[in-house]
Formats: C-alpha cells, structure tokens, sequence
C-alpha cells in the first residue's frame, strides 16, 4: 500500500469516525429516554436514504475528468478542512468552548423528556431525530468517501475505511450505552481538519497543472506543514487574547465574569 493510500484510508477513517459519535450520541440519547425501536428505525431510514444519494451521485462524481475532479475535490475540501482547522485553532486558543459529547447528550436527553410522552408504540419524536442526526452526519461521511474516494480512484478503500470507522464507534457505544465522552475529538478534528486540508492544497494543485517535488512522497511534508502552522496561530492566538484581554487587575474578561457569577 503506497503513502497516499494510506493516508487516505486514514484521513477517511478519523474524519468519519467524528461523524459516527456525533449521530450515535443523539441516537443514544433519544433510545435511552424515549424507544429504542422508533430510534432505531430512524437510523435505519436514514441509512436506506443515504444509499439511494449514494447511488444517484457516486456514478456522475467518478465519471468527471480526472483534472477537473482534482480542482474542483480539491476546493471543497479545502474549503472544509479550513473550517475545522478554524474551529480547531478557536478551541486551542480558548476562544471557543471544547467540544463536549457528554454535554450534547445531556442536552439531547432534556430535549427527548420534555417533548412529552409517547401516545402509542411508535415514536415519531424519537425516529424523526435519530433520523436527522444520522441522514446529517451520514451525508457527511458519504461526501468524504466519494471525494476521497473518487479523487484517488479507490472508492473502495474509502469505504471500507470508513465502514470500519463506523463499526468501530458503534460497537464501543453499544458496549457502553453512553456518549463516546472520552472520546479525544477536539483532538480528532484538528487531525481530520489537517488531513482535509493538506490533501485539497494536494489534489487542488495537482488538477491545475502543477507538480508536487517527490510526487505523493510530498505529502509527508504538506501534512506536518500544515500541522504545525495550526498549532502556530493557536499559540499566538491564545497569547493575543490573554495578553490583550486582560484588565488592570490581570484578569481577562472571561475570568472576571466567572468570580462575578460565583459571587453573585
């Protein structure tokens, strides 16, 4: 297997595997307050829709010219990998709260138990959310395999990565029948917001016309390269706010607002 297969079958598996705990923990939480079988026929709806999007879009996105496919890949992705790089960079620099699937699921939980009781054995609150969670999330997961996917011409590697990914958190939350909160995915997305964007900047440059010193080997430097950057402006970021943030009494304002609540 060469370096950019896998890469790409672990840039899919990560960027993936963050999608499969963001819907598992509403799935979660709605089959755990309201019916597992409504829920669960959520997830299964969402899924059959998934493949008919699949199925109507996979084959016009492959048959695209390779150059064009490349460009245009790599835009979009990254588009989206500078997104969650922007995201990443927020929350290392303190400027944006952590993400917190245990919160999340706190949250979805409240939400289930004050929509009311059900009136028959199907509920429609709990299978409309599991569907929207999982037909949102799973949207996410099919365009990163067939971008992925298309653009390296191995469809097939992508999806069997990102299979595995799902597998993997789906039986870890079956067996723990709670949100994936150990889960380190502010660490995940920043690797996935990395791995998006040092393989736009790649395939983007490549369908233009341009060539990469040392081919796919130049990978191994984009990567580090743009790993380090993010950390970089998290870093000064994080300085420029603590320094500019802070009053006469050397607090920042978050700080203050806090000991204010605490005391209040």
């Amino acid at each position: 297997m060469s370096a950019a297969e896998i890469g790409l079958a672990l840039s899919v598996f990560v960027a993936c595997a963050v999608e499969a705990v963001e819907a598992l923990t509403i799935v979660l939480a709605v089959g755990t307050t309201r019916s597992w079988s409504s829920a669960l026929s959520g997830v299964a709806a969402a899924a059959l829709a998934l493949a008919v999007i699949v199925a109507a879009l996979g084959p016009a996105l492959t048959s695209l010219p390779i150059d064009l496919l490349r460009v245009a890949i790599g835009g979009l992705l990254l588009i989206f990998g500078l997104q969650w790089l922007r995201k990443a960079v927020m929350r290392a620099a303190g400027l944006k709260p952590m993400h917190d699937e245990l919160a999340i699921f706190s949250r979805e939980t409240e939400a289930a138990r004050a929509a009311g009781g059900r009136r028959s054995s199907f509920d429609a609150y709990a299978f409309t959310i599991s569907f929207k969670g999982v037909l949102l999330e799973g949207l996410e997961v099919a365009f990163i395999v067939l971008t992925f996917g298309a653009n390296q011409h191995h469809v097939a590697l992508a999806a069997a990565a990102a299979g595995a990914a799902v597998l993997v958190v789906s039986v870890a939350g079956a067996a723990a029948r709670a949100p994936l909160a150990r889960v380190p995915e502010n660490t995940m997305k920043l690797a996935v917001g990395v791995m998006l964007s040092s393989f736009g900047m790649f395939w983007g440059a490549e369908g233009a016309g341009a060539s990469w010193p040392g081919g796919e080997a130049a990978l191994l430097a984009i990567i580090p390269g743009t790993l380090a950057t993010a950390l970089a402006l998290a870093w000064t970021v994080r300085r420029v706010a603590s320094t500019s943030g802070r009053g006469r009494d050397g607090q920042t304002p978050a700080e203050a607002g806090g000991r204010a609540t605490v005391g209040a």
